[in-house]
């Protein structure tokens, strides 16, 4: 709403003088910038709005409040030194905010004298106006009231922002000298530590050097409880120098990995002990089976001691020791090695070897025992729908096979199938013409080939990738097998349980 500006009104020849008089009034009071009132607007709540300042700035409430808040969040996360530095930061600038408050509080004063001075000025004016000019003066006079209760109210919320801003910078320089005594305190243990260590240091070097110029030794006690002392002292002052504990403990890891290939030596030499002493005990046996005994390895006939005859030309037999102590031959394993195939699991393997007159027989120390992680890599495959091998074809029907190309072994659950890229070579459906078992050809690829005789008449050994995919074929070979009610085993087998 606009205020009109005031015009002279003449009722008598004596108004003249009166003007001036009210003007001159005016003039040595109030320095108007304008010509006219400011343009201000009611809003509501009879709130007096100025189009100059529509666009203020931030509150000083609302910028403590989001300092505040931003500094109790960083709080958790600072270390000691930063909490100290930005507390030092927050509390520049909580003076400087309490110092921008004082400014205002002094504008503030000065603007309500110079609304008082206004509102006398117009009731000045309204006593010597009539008419439209009076009305005026009365909304003037209206407008300054509405000022002087918005200036009150913000004056009020002044003194309550001074207010805020002094528990700000309170709190603050509270928490700059919690923060810097906690960092003195810390500096001060860091240092007693320190100290400590030292101290201790020195007083090992000391017993360590009158150790040296003394004649006699030291008791055994208190020799421990030297080294008891040396080893605090070291760590203690290994807790202030993190790089000597990271050669220590490079220093351990190599002291492990050569306490482990002691251990393994020590090993190996009790088996040579125990070998000794059963040579001692039975001079007769001069041979031994070379071999871990567990699925996927391979035994071979070795002599035990420097002399013994030579057996490479000797005729040999592998047995496989059943319960009772009775032997079953196993057919076509008359070489010096042999490869245990899943239908050897939990039997003693024996080899007997005719040299001259005599018979020599040699035994595995144990029973053999699955592969680690064989029967769970068998459920993973049986869940898929096929299952096939790669595998070379090494010999067909006991000769040697010309190709040495990659054949696919397809083991189903109803039939056997072995193909060359789409053309199929061998197919047949589990029955008891079917034999299937570890190759017994001897060779050093024994552990990894299969002995498949499809029909009579038409058999196969082939080579796989892997022990563990020849294993696993033959074991789902039979399962698939035995679910037909046909069992699946090696020529000459006897059905018995087993792998």
């Amino acid at each position: 709403m606009r205020v009109p500006q005031m015009t002279r009104v003449i009722h008598d020849s004596g108004e003249g003088m009166q003007k001036g008089v009210a003007l001159d009034i005016v003039s040595s009071d109030v320095n108007f910038p304008k010509g006219h009132f400011p343009d201000y607007r009611i809003g509501p709540n009879n709130q007096i709005i100025d189009p100059e300042e529509t666009h203020e700035v931030v509150p000083l409430k609302e910028i403590v409040a989001k300092e505040t808040t931003q500094l109790l969040e960083q709080r958790k996360r600072l270390s000691v030194r930063d909490l100290r530095e930005k507390f030092e930061k927050g509390l520049s600038g909580a003076s400087k905010l309490s110092e921008e408050a004082k400014r205002r509080e002094a504008a503030s004063l000065d603007r309500q004298v110079l609304l008082k001075k206004l509102r006398d000025v117009l009731d000045t004016l309204k006593g010597r106006v009539a008419g439209r000019n009076r009305d005026d003066a009365d909304e003037a006079i209206s407008l300054v009231e509405a000022l002087a209760v918005q200036l009150t109210q913000r004056e009020g919320e002044l003194i309550y922002e001074k207010a805020e801003v002094k528990k700000l910078a309170s709190f603050l320089k509270q928490a700059t000298e919690d923060a810097r005594k906690v960092a003195e305190e810390e500096r001060a243990l860091a240092l007693a530590e320190i100290e400590k260590s030292r101290a201790a240091i020195e007083k090992v070097e000391k017993a360590l050097q009158e150790q040296d110029s003394a004649s006699s030794f030291f008791p055994d006690q208190e020799i421990e409880e030297l080294r008891k002392e040396i080893r605090e002292a070291r760590r203690i002052k290994m807790l202030h120098q993190p790089s000597k504990v990271m050669d220590m403990q490079f220093e351990l890891q190599g002291l492990r990995t050569l306490i482990s290939e002691k251990t393994q030596l020590c090993n190996q030499l009790k088996k040579e002990l125990a070998m000794i002493k059963r040579l001692e005990q039975d001079s007769s046996k001069l041979f031994e089976l070379e071999g871990s005994d567990t699925l996927g390895s391979q035994f071979c006939i070795v002599p035990r001691v420097d002399g013994a005859p030579d057996i490479s030309s000797c005729p040999a037999q592998w047995y496989r020791v059943i319960s009772g102590g009775n032997r079953e031959l196993i057919s076509g394993a008359t070489r010096l090695t042999y490869a245990p195939e899943p239908f050897d699991v939990g039997q003693l393997l024996q080899a007997e070897i005719i040299l001259k007159a005599d018979k020599v027989t040699v035994q595995t120390d144990g029973p053999i025992n699955h592969a680690s992680g064989l029967e769970r890599y068998v459920e993973s495959l049986m869940k898929r729908a096929d299952i096939e091998f790669n595998v070379v074809v090494t010999q067909m029907n006991g000769n040697d096979y010309a190709s040495k190309s990659v054949h696919v072994f397809h083991i189903g659950k109803l039939r056997v199938k072995l193909r060359k890229g789409r053309s199929t070579k061998a197919r047949e459906s589990y029955s008891t013409t079917m034999k299937l078992c570890g190759s017994r050809g001897g060779g050093n690829a024994a552990a990894c080939a299969v002995f498949w005789q499809t029909r009579k008449g038409l058999s196969y050994t082939l080579a796989f990738e892997t022990d563990r995919d020849r294993n696993a074929a033959i074991m789902l070979a039979r399962k698939f097998a035995s679910s037909c009610n046909v069992v699946l085993a090696g020529p000459g087998d006897q059905v018995h349980g087993g792998g």
